[in-house]
């Protein structure tokens, strides 16, 4: 057996066009909360990013309004649940890659208490010195586990299966990984490219920390999907269509 990935949603979130793709275009795209597991048959398991944390649980009537802006996550949405529905034990993941310390893609990591925390030191040293208690939390990222602070591109496992690579410019520490499954590399962007539309058309979000930088990133992503690598965005609700919770990449 090789690598596996299995795809997992952490309930969703409501913003206009204009939040990932800038222009003028106000309409709402509701968007999932995506998590992924990384199974190595000898390595062990590890998670790629992990979705929101409970204080933005909403009450099981409080319904986001169809003109709302906000996180829609309830009960059983949190990445550790959509594990053990997947018979999957918490316990035993022993890497947390985070892609970068936002609040959607970390509010999880306190459920994984025997892991350890993957991230690039430039986004570990920014979200300290940036603590705001939405955006960047200590109650997220500040969990109790032992960091493994990365600088650039990094094979978690040693054997080219994971690569950790800078996609620096949506935070200033953000980073993708590249995974090797049998029938070729797929790399998940997370936020440097919120929908396939933002790489088709070479657009950023206005809300990215450095215009450049992502601007750049876009560029070496398409590159890659031009040599046929598969991406996976980290927003895009239409790589979601009939897509289960624990479904394996294939």
């Amino acid at each position: 057996m090789g690598i596996e990935l299995l795809r997992f949603t952490c309930g969703s979130f409501q913003a206009p066009l204009t939040f990932f793709l800038g222009g003028e275009d106000q309409s709402l795209l509701t968007s999932p909360v995506p998590a992924y597991l990384i199974r190595h048959p000898d390595k062990g398991m590890a998670i790629f990013d992990t979705g929101l944390h409970h204080r933005f649980r909403r009450e099981i009537d409080a319904q986001l309004g169809p003109e709302e802006v906000g996180f829609d996550f309830r009960e059983g949405d949190e990445l550790a649940a959509r594990l053990r529905a997947a018979g999957i034990d918490p316990a035993d993941i022993r890497w947390v890659i985070n892609s970068h310390l936002h609040a959607d893609h970390c509010g999880g990591n306190g459920a994984f208490p025997n892991a350890t925390i993957v991230i690039q030191r430039k986004e570990l040293d920014f979200a300290r010195a940036h603590i705001d208690g939405m955006l960047y939390a200590d109650d997220d990222f500040e969990t109790g586990q032992s960091f493994l602070a990365v600088d650039g591109e990094y094979d978690l496992w040693g054997d080219g299966s994971l690569i950790l690579f800078p996609t620096y410019g949506h935070t200033p520490g953000h980073q993708s990984a590249r995974v090797r499954l049998a029938d070729g590399d797929v790399v998940l962007t997370s936020d440097c490219c919120y929908l396939a539309r933002n790489l088709d058309e070479l657009v950023i979000s206005p809300g990215n920390f450095d215009r450049e930088m992502s601007l750049d990133v876009l560029r070496r992503l398409r590159s890659m999907r031009e040599r046929g690598t598969r991406m996976l965005f980290g927003h895009d609700p239409d790589q979601w269509q009939g897509v289960s919770q624990g479904t394996v990449l294939r």
